[in-house]
């Protein structure tokens, strides 16, 4: 008997139409907002450059670190054996 393959997952909200509609939006307001305001915003450039920092450290993933202590190592010479 065949059975359908219920392993698919669905594209997330992103993917979807839906969701680049509203990344587009976004997208859009955001370059009118900042073309209009851009004079209010030069003047707290440093401190949203300042803010970036540690929000990047919480948005980090933390996947790039290749999973410590998990290196099969050689075993280590010692002095004592001499060969």
């Amino acid at each position: 008997m065949d059975q359908p393959d219920n392993d698919s997952h669905a594209p997330s909200f992103w993917r979807r139409p839906a969701g680049m509609a509203l990344a587009t939006a976004a997208v859009i307001a955001g370059f009118y907002l900042l073309r209009e305001h851009w004079g209010h915003v030069l003047g707290y450039w440093p401190y949203l450059l300042l803010l970036a920092c540690p929000l990047m450290h919480l948005m980090h993933g933390h996947g790039g670190h290749g999973g410590h202590g998990n290196h099969a190592q050689p075993p280590r010479r010692t002095n004592n054996n001499k060969e």
